[in-house]
C-alpha cells in the first residue's frame, strides 16, 4: 500500500499477527523485497507486526524527492510511522546500510520511538575511501547481474534507476545529510547490535567501534570475512538468529 506523507509518497508492506511492531528498512538501490533473503518471512510475521517500507526512490516509492539524504529517509520513516499509527508504541528496528544509517538518525531524533536498534553495515560519516566509490557509481558499469537485479526491483526502468545512482554521486559530493557526531549517539536509549564485516570496502571497521563505544547500550558483532551486508548467504541463518535473539533480550528487557 502507498502511504501518503509531507514529503513523498512512500510504498509500505505491514503485515504479521505479533503484537511487536518490527521495522524493517532495506539498503541503497534495495527495496522490501530484499528481506525475503535474509529472513523467513512468514514465521517473522508470525511472531511480529513487521512493517517493510520502500524508501524513497526506492522500488514501489518511486518519488525520490528534491533531495535525497539519510536526513530527508529518517524524517520520511518517522511520518511513516506517525501514519501508520505507531506515535506512542515504540518499534524494534533492523536497517542494513542506508536502512541502519536511516535508523541512526531517526533514533538520535526521536529516541523515544525505538526499542531496539539492529545496525548492519552502517556509518557516521563518508570518509574519503566511501565518497571515492560512491563518485564513480555508473550503472553501465555495474556487473550484468546487478543491472538485471535493479531493473527488476525497480519499477520505474532506467529514469528511476538513474535517479537512484545521481542520488549516490550526489551524497559523495555533498556528504552533510549523512553525517552524525559521536556524541549524538548518546541520546539513543534503546539497546543497539553493531553488525559489521571485517572487510568492508565501503566502511572501515573503526566505524564500527565508534558506533559501539559511542551507543550507550551497545553490542558488536564482527563478522569474520566478510565484506559490505555479511547477512547473506552462509551468515543469514545465523544472523537471523543473533537478531531476533537480540531484539527478544531487548524487549523483554524493557
Amino acid at each position: 500500500m502507498s502511504t501518503e506523507i509531507a514529503t513523498v509518497a512512500l510504498h509500505v508492506e505491514r503485515s504479521g499477527a505479533g503484537a511487536t511492531p518490527l521495522l524493517l528498512l532495506h539498503g541503497m538501490t534495495g527495496s522490501s523485497d530484499d528481506w525475503r533473503h535474509v529472513f523467513d518471512l512468514a514465521a517473522l510475521r508470525a511472531r511480529y507486526d513487521v512493517i517493510a517500507p520502500d524508501l524513497r526512490g526506492h522500488g514501489r516509492s518511486r518519488d525520490i524527492g528534491e533531495r535525497f539524504s539519510h536526513r530527508a529517509c529518517a524524517a520520511d520513516v518517522l511520518a511513516m510511522l506517525d501514519a501508520q499509527g505507531l506515535q506512542r508504541q515504540p518499534v524494534a528496528a533492523i536497517g542494513l546500510s542506508l536502512g541502519g544509517n536511516t535508523l541512526l538518525h531517526a533514533a538520535t531524533q526521536q529516541p523515544e520511538r525505538f526499542s531496539a536498534l539492529v545496525l548492519v553495515s552502517t556509518t557516521l560519516e563518508y570518509d574519503e575511501r566511501a565518497r571515492a566509490i560512491m563518485s564513480q557509481m555508473r550503472f553501465d558499469a555495474l556487473p550484468e547481474v546487478e543491472r538485471q537485479r535493479m531493473r527488476a526491483v525497480h519499477g520505474g526502468g532506467e529514469a528511476q534507476i538513474d535517479a537512484l545512482i545521481a542520488a549516490v554521486r550526489a551524497m559523495a559530493d555533498d556528504p552533510a545529510g549523512a553525517t552524525l557526531a559521536e556524541a549524538e549517539l548518546s541520546r539513543i536509549a534503546a539497546p543497539a547490535l553493531v553488525v559489521y564485516g571485517d572487510r568492508d570496502p565501503l566502511y572501515p571497521l573503526e566505524m564500527a567501534l565508534r558506533q559501539a563505544r559511542g551507543l550507550p547500550r551497545a553490542e558488536l558483532w564482527v563478522v569474520p570475512g566478510e565484506a559490505h551486508l555479511p547477512v547473506f548467504g552462509a551468515w543469514r541463518p545465523t544472523f537471523e538468529a543473533q537478531a531476533l535473539a537480540f531484539i527478544e533480550r531487548a524487549i523483554n528487557a524493557s
